[in-house]
């Protein structure tokens, strides 16, 4: 056998080690498919000669599961294939779940997905207790079910209720808590007392029996008709559509599974799961997951990193200590993404109260952790004590990172820069927190503009998991090397970008926002455009987004702009949506939440400005004042409205590749969707071209350029691959 190897010692014992050669894991290949067949029927045949079975894994991981690339591959062709792929794989492990005899799985490693189905045919597992390692069943992130048996046992183990968010949610576990959900049984201290824990569990249970294949077993908790389920099961239909909008198949279908399998003997339960795994894996939302995963693995791995000349032999660099200029909420954020990952910073601001403010962010975030019992009084004290506040800005004196993240004005991002930089110590580089304005020229003020770069961070900090690198004209490799080792090394995902005007996320995040203002100046309702942009999948409509990220702001960046562009003698390319943003803001004084409402009233007490909105209500609601761009004749057709927020953030997504602001697809998708929040069923906004088809998209592009103007025209290079029926990769 070229995967398993069968060692069977004198007690009778046989042990399968699962060792793919040449390969990192163990994965669900055609040999070992092979193997597991014939390791099946060998051992069944002994079945009366062998005392039990242990599982181990010669890798660091114990298992993983099927081969994605595939799934990528499929078509609807192919359903009947990807059917039986999972038929046999059952065979296999009810192979052992009916052997008769003891079967163990000793996990000393990751087991996700297929890899804890494996486990799950075992009657006993074993973990080693390491907090590193994670089981589970997340086959849901990726727009698939655990298909080769995940669903139906663990629905039969633990019972609906209790298996119904782990399927539904994807939840994966470290090997104690997945004790206390009941997915594992035992845990060792070490590999050896693992397999003489395992050899003791054989002893004792000579002839053990699946619960679920036990003449008396009864689901835990009841079937789907027992009140108490049944009550849980009239709602969660509603509540699963609320999360995914209808736009996610995987959680629909594991619903199904569980409640269809639920009512039938198990084998049919299983062939039930097998024909929903199959529909999944030749729709698209699971390709373009799958693809988002290999590109968020991309990332992780120093792809981008690595893209600039020189940069793989510069060696891993990390942060020691952390100077952050402004203390306001971008600043405070910044200073809490340091110190929850232990390192130290100094929060810098023009005076000790300010500073302390914006300390006081960490710990009123610490301060809900301990009552939310995520937080020890301990750790989060030591957490605390790694950010210091400041008004002096000596204080920043030997930093090897300084991050300027004041007001998104020039002069003042240059004097602090001038201000700053000669604290630092040898070898330190500085950093920027614009969100628009181009780093090269923010690089004028620095000494040393090759050692300058763009940290582009998103509010609020400690939820927004996207960083932003932009890589001024003149910034080099080792600076570059060093910002995005930083940014994993504090828990965040980093993209890489060219400098431009708007950069990458805040450019495409523009066109979301003023799509919307240009359909309220259309005259179509502001409730049908927010509904609409949800639908599509955002995760808010463009009007409520523009009032929370300050409508103010973004009018200052474009007066900031238009200055910057008469400096350089160039005309100011104005843009359809904006001036309804600047009669928001100018005209009617509605400068966004912080300035007490917007295209919004809020309550009260979340006005932080005393304004109130006097709509007396406890929730935000539209401005009644929305209602004068109201034109009740307009025409209007809600699924073009949705192609419209979509189409025009991939067009200029596009055109960002095109212009080389970006440089990978990877860096495209990833940014797409944890920097502007475009829907994450789509795989980000390049595969989403990828999935309607370059074609397809350009026929459609077409129709909407020739309604609503030259935003909509697809670029040269979406035409191109239209032409020669190629894909983005």
């Amino acid at each position: 056998m070229e995967t398993i190897r069968m060692d069977q010692d004198a007690e009778g014992i046989i042990t399968l080690t699962f060792d793919a050669p040449g390969a990192p894991v163990n994965t669900m290949s055609a040999a070992w498919q092979r193997d597991m067949e014939e390791v099946a029927a060998l051992v069944t045949a002994q079945k009366d000669r062998i005392k039990g079975v242990i599982f181990v894994s010669a890798k660091k991981t114990f298992f993983a599961g099927a081969e994605l690339k595939d799934v990528v591959q499929a078509g609807p062709a192919d359903a009947p294939q990807w059917f039986e792929f999972a038929e046999h794989a059952k065979r296999q492990f009810r192979a052992f779940d009916k052997l008769g005899k003891p079967v163990v799985a000793c996990i000393n490693g990751a087991a996700l997905g297929g890899g804890f189905e494996l486990a799950l045919s075992a009657h006993h597992r074993i973990a080693l207790d390491d907090a590193k390692i994670v089981v589970g069943l997340p086959e849901v992130t990726l727009g698939l079910l655990p298909g080769a048996g995940g669903v139906t046992k663990l629905t039969r183990l633990l019972g609906i209720e209790a298996a119904f968010p782990i399927l539904m949610e994807g939840k994966t576990f470290a090997p104690r808590a997945a004790l206390e959900a009941g997915l594992i049984d035992d845990l060792a201290a070490t590999p050896d007392q693992m397999l003489v824990k395992a050899r003791a569990w054989i002893a004792a249970n000579p002839a053990p029996v699946q619960p679920y294949d036990d003449a008396n077993y009864r689901m835990p908790g009841g079937g789907p008709a027992s009140p108490k389920i049944a009550q849980m099961l009239a709602i969660a239909p509603a509540m699963m559509l609320e999360k995914t909008r209808g736009l996610l198949p995987a959680p629909e279908a594991i619903m199904g599974c569980i409640i269809e399998g639920a009512q039938v003997d198990i084998d049919t339960a299983l062939r039930i799961e097998s024909r929903y795994l199959a529909e999944l894996i030749v729709g698209q939302v699971a390709k373009n997951l799958i693809t988002l995963f290999f590109n968020q693995t991309a990332i992780r791995s120093g792809a981008s990193r690595n893209q600039t000349a020189g940069a793989k032999d510069i060696p891993k660099w990390k942060a020691t200590k952390v100077g952050i200029l402004g203390a306001g909420m971008m600043g405070a954020g910044i200073a809490w993404a340091n110190a929850s990952r232990g390192v130290a910073c100094v929060l810098k601001d023009v005076s000790q109260a300010a500073a302390d403010k914006g300390k006081a962010y960490s710990a009123n975030l610490l301060e809900r952790r301990i009552k939310q019992g995520r937080m020890d009084q301990t750790r989060a004290a030591l957490m605390l004590n790694l950010i210091t506040p400041t008004a002096n800005m000596s204080d920043l004196k030997d930093c090897d990172l300084i991050i300027e993240a004041v007001f998104e004005q020039r002069d003042l991002k240059a004097a602090v820069t001038k201000e700053a930089e000669p604290l630092l110590q040898a070898g330190g580089i500085f950093a920027s927190n614009t969100s628009t304005l181009p780093i090269s020229g923010l690089a004028a003020a620095s000494a040393h503009p090759e050692k300058f770069i763009g940290l582009h961070f998103f509010s609020p900090v400690d939820k927004m998991a996207l960083v932003e690198i932009i890589k001024g004209a003149k910034t080099d490799a080792e600076t570059l090397a060093k910002a995005y080792d930083y940014v994993l090394q504090i828990g965040k995902t980093p993209i890489v970008v060219n400098d431009s005007r708007g950069f990458y996320t805040s450019r495409t995040f523009g066109t979301f926002v003023r799509e919307g203002a240009c359909m309220l100046e259309e005259g179509i309702p502001a409730a049908v455009i927010e509904n609409c942009a949800r639908q599509a999948g955002m995760p808010a409509g463009p009007l409520a987004v523009i009032d929370e990220t300050s409508m103010s702001l973004s009018v200052a960046v474009m007066e900031q702009t238009r200055a910057d562009l008469a400096a350089e003698g160039k005309p100011y390319p104005e843009q359809p949506g904006e001036a309804m943003l600047v009669r928001m803001v100018k005209e009617f004084k509605r400068p966004g939440r912080a300035g007490g409402g917007g295209f919004y009233d809020y309550p009260a007490a979340d006005d932080k400005t005393g304004k109130s909105g006097g709509s007396g209500s406890s929730r935000k609601q539209l401005w009644p004042g929305l209602k004068q761009f109201w034109k009740p004749g307009v025409a209007y057709d809600t699924t073009e409205i949705k192609r419209r927020f979509l189409y025009r953030q991939a067009i200029e997504t596009a055109r960002c590749l095109e212009e080389g602001v970006l440089t990978t697809f990877h860096d495209a998708n990833i940014g797409s969707i944890f920097g502007i929040g475009f829907p994450a069923w789509t795989g980000g906004a390049l595969q989403y071209i990828n999935s309607e088809g370059a074609a397809n998209f350009v026929k459609n592009a077409d129709a909407l350029a020739a309604k609503y103007g030259a935003r909509f025209q697809a670029p040269q290079m979406v035409c191109d691959k239209a032409a020669k029926n190629e894909r983005f990769a």
